[in-house]
């Protein structure tokens, strides 16, 4: 029974080639869950009319539950049944905090000790710099995570028993409070939560949860331990970057949708203004919506495009290329306008491979977001902008569409996956499993020479 949650990175080939890598383990322990929730996705008793959904609409279902995307090829609430809902829920979950935070959690209840090696693969799922204090982070982590959940189902209830007798009340806020916290944006209204356009407590709620969940484990636990005192730099970093980016997509979706009938214009000014920071949290990592999406103008399209493309912070439950890469990236192109050979922040200097990572990462995400918005505009029978939009939501985990998911063809279906997939667990995670990885072994030093730039 405990050798169930033990993850062996020492498994060997039948020619005995070499162990997996942590990268490797954890994208082969998404790919499992994803494969596992796939066949149950399918059998008869996952859906209400009791057919079970296609392998292709299954995988895709559950890929969107596991990387916490939120697309949807099925509208969650009338198709699946509530053991379907349930699983999905419990896909959102592992996939959330990761299957190495629930092997840790019980291997600890089962008394099983976590050694070296499932601390390094822990260390890889958290992107933590050292092992050091990695278990007690996973701790953290389980259990502030459903301590916030708690907290966000008890007020959704509260809430939501006005309109729905309390069971339900109890069941969509369950569903909805784990949704946003994690960063799915999976619903079970059937419109996600354009109902609650003008309910403050709603809005408020969702918002926090979807925050809380997108900043980062590590910042909350920072955070919670300082009490006040002297963060870290990354926290500091993650924290403002977050506010700001908030602040200036409220600002600028409010503006942009003023005056738009078919989305803030016919909305009170309470209305304009939940909807727009609403919108303006959501879009970067979340996936729910209180406004009609593709009822936005095009600049406001392109605005969530790159707030999409930003999306959440590192070590969270959102996806994108983080918060502290486009700032690592940012504050590299000021130290070049300013002709300085430092890129700096708040009194600290950035080491030059963690700017040249954050380059590596966003260059591999453009590269890979116009490879599939390319391959979609040959396969699918959309506008351009529509299917960037879609490419960019998918790698973003972030779940929003224009409306053509349900309709892609199996081709397109396939590239969302493996975009949704590539989006959740990281791409340097992808690129280490399938090359050989972060080895520091056997790095010659070569002479070097200028090339022109620019």
């Amino acid at each position: 029974m405990n050798d169930i949650f033990k993850i062996d990175i020492n498994t060997q080939s039948i020619k005995g080639k070499k162990k997996l890598s942590p990268p490797q383990i954890l994208a082969i322990g998404f790919i499992s869950v994803i494969l596992v929730g796939t066949l149950l996705l399918s059998l008869s008793i996952a859906t209400v009319n009791e057919k079970g959904l296609s392998l292709i609409d299954a995988l895709f279902t559950a890929t969107s539950a596991v990387c916490v995307t939120g697309l949807v090829v099925v509208d969650t609430g009338s198709v699946f049944s509530v053991f379907g809902q349930i699983l999905i829920l419990l896909l959102i979950q592992i996939g959330g905090l990761g299957f190495m935070t629930f092997a840790t959690f019980f291997a600890i209840l089962l008394g099983k000790k976590i050694n070296l090696q499932d601390r390094i693969i822990l260390q890889e799922a958290y992107n933590q710099s050292s092992v050091e204090g990695i278990v007690r982070l996973a701790k953290y982590i389980f259990t502030a995570s459903f301590l916030i959940e708690g907290i966000g189902v008890i007020i959704l209830t509260l809430r939501w028993s006005f309109d729905l007798n309390f069971g339900k009340a109890l069941y969509y806020a369950v569903f909805h409070t784990v949704s946003a916290f994690n960063n799915a944006g999976f619903d079970l209204f059937g419109n996600s939560l354009v109902r609650f356009q003008n309910d403050i407590v709603t809005n408020l709620t969702v918002m926090v949860l979807i925050v809380l969940g997108g900043i980062g484990f590590s910042v909350i636990s920072d955070v919670y331990s300082q009490r006040g005192r002297k963060i870290s730099l990354h926290s500091w970093v993650v924290i403002r970057t977050t506010g700001l980016l908030i602040a200036i997509g409220a600002i600028l979706f409010f503006l942009l949708e003023f005056n738009n009938p078919d989305t803030l214009g016919n909305l009170g000014y309470q209305g304009k203004i939940l909807s727009s920071l609403f919108q303006s949290v959501t879009s970067r990592t979340a996936g729910f919506n209180t406004i009609d999406i593709s009822a936005l103008q095009d600049t406001t399209i392109l605005l969530m495009i790159v707030f999409m493309f930003i999306g959440a912070s590192p070590g969270s439950t959102g996806g994108g290329i983080k918060t502290t890469t486009f700032v690592a990236i940012m504050l590299s192109i000021f130290s070049i306008f300013r002709n300085k050979s430092q890129v700096t922040v708040h009194g600290r200097s950035i080491p030059g491979e963690v700017v040249q990572k954050a380059v590596a990462i966003m260059t591999m995400a453009i590269m890979w977001i116009i490879l599939v918005t390319g391959l979609l505009s040959i396969t699918e029978k959309a506008d351009l902008i529509a299917l960037l939009f879609e490419t960019v939501s998918a790698f973003g985990t972030v779940g929003l569409s224009m409306g053509i998911t349900s309709n892609l063809t199996l081709f397109g279906k396939i590239l969302i996956i493996l975009t949704m997939f590539i989006g959740r667990v990281g791409l340097l995670t992808i690129a280490f499993s399938i090359g050989k990885g972060n080895n520091p072994g056997n790095q010659a030093k070569y002479p070097e020479s200028k090339i022109m730039i620019g």
